[in-house]
């Protein structure tokens, strides 16, 4: 008889070790892959632990992002009627989510992002100089991993980096698990109302931006909402894997060794990152559209999974011994990504952001060390994107 959850009220984000998830979680994943789960509004569905499960429920169209039909912790503190999320594609189901992304897939092919390494070594090498010259100790988010993907998703976009005060604060309020539904809604407004604005301006006067390129292809309202969702996705995952990955190997020196002295290690090293870590720990549902069988467990029809990416990138089925961190693992397929139709659209930006800023940011600072104990390191816990709120850190 396996334990269950009882009401998503309970679902636990503590975690009794930095890197890990919550206990409860991993408990769940060692006894089955999918467990019981009834919501607060009574809606019985699943919780998905496992990664043959996740992985198969995201490539199977017999199951659905739409919001009008899933039931999600994050999301449901979000308007759910489909006609006020013109341009949300990651909360549609084909063909409209095929329109969106045929429009957008060729903005971000691995061609058009090696384009773009120029410029990213630029923005790193200009961050690291004034670390340098600010000298030691340094909260390392705001000086470097939060920072350095804002200023390159802006610039591939087409937003002023000098409001990256707003955009930065309206997307911590979407992306806290303790805002309200009012405080997520108002935040997810002003950001559509800002990037309404701006669109309206490129359409005017197009540059050689992101924005520009959809503004006369898609309408106002859906273009401000592609804008949003690859901007808040563009800096707050990409940031919170440089200020965690960081830590992680900060904490495992003998891996942080390892990578010092191979410097062709980093793109391996990069995707055992990102299993290890998993950020986003919470937010991937979907509706059984009819009968589905997965692993042995009947969804019903109308029925919502919640998938839990964090434990089925430690399932050790398919990463023996994942938990834990080795830089030298075969760690593709991980599932950080997500997969399937929904599968990051920017995966290749952020992976050529964190090959780049790492090594620099290693070779820089040889002495590279925490300032203060790891227990005074303020986590993400209550956020849909795990990390670190500060990381101070000294050379």
């Amino acid at each position: 008889m396996t334990e269950s959850l009882n009401h998503v009220a309970c679902y636990p984000i503590h975690r009794e070790h930095i890197f890990d998830p919550p206990e409860a979680l991993t408990r769940w994943a060692e006894q089955a892959p999918i467990h019981p789960l009834t919501f607060p509004d009574g809606h019985e569905g699943w919780l998905v632990t496992g990664y043959a499960a996740v992985r198969e429920i995201l490539a199977d169209r017999r199951f659905s992002a739409r919001p009008e039909l899933v039931h999600s912790p994050f999301f449901d503190r979000i308007e759910r009627d489909p006609q006020r999320q013109e341009g949300f594609f990651i909360r549609m189901d084909p063909p409209e989510h095929t329109r969106y992304r045929r429009l957008l897939a060729g903005e971000f092919t691995v061609r058009r992002m090696m384009r773009l390494e120029p410029r990213i070594k630029e923005i790193v090498t200009e961050h690291l100089d004034r670390m340098e010259l600010a000298g030691p100790p340094v909260d390392l988010v705001q000086a470097f991993a939060l920072p350095i993907p804002s200023l390159v998703i802006c610039e591939l976009l087409g937003v002023p980096y000098a409001d990256r005060e707003k955009f930065q604060r309206d997307s911590a309020t979407m992306l806290d698990l303790e805002s309200t539904p009012e405080q997520v809604q108002a935040a997810v407004d002003d950001l559509l109302a800002y990037l309404g604005d701006l669109v309206t301006r490129k359409r005017e006067h197009p540059e050689d931006d992101l924005l520009s390129v959809i503004a006369p292809k898609l309408t106002l309202e859906e273009a401000a909402g592609v804008g949003l969702l690859l901007l808040v996705a563009g800096h707050e995952t990409t940031a919170n894997m440089l200020g965690l990955g960081t830590l992680a190997l900060l904490a495992n020196p003998d891996q942080l060794a390892v990578l010092r002295g191979d410097a062709e290690l980093i793109g391996n090293a990069v995707e055992e990152l990102l299993r290890y870590l998993t950020i986003v720990q919470i937010g991937l549902a979907r509706a059984a559209l009819e009968d589905v069988e997965i692993a042995g467990t009947r969804i019903r029809a109308g029925q919502t999974v919640l998938l839990m990416l964090p434990t089925a990138n430690r399932d050790p089925e398919r990463f023996p011994g994942g938990d834990a961190l080795d830089l030298t693992r075969p760690a593709h397929g991980h599932l950080a990504f997500g997969h399937g139709i929904h599968q990051c659209l920017g995966q290749q930006l952020a992976r050529l952001e964190m090959r780049i800023a790492y090594p620099a940011l290693l070779e820089r600072f040889p002495g590279l060390r925490l300032a203060v104990p790891v227990a005074e390191i303020p986590l993400r816990t209550s956020m849909v994107v795990y990390g670190v709120h500060r990381l101070p850190v000294t050379w």
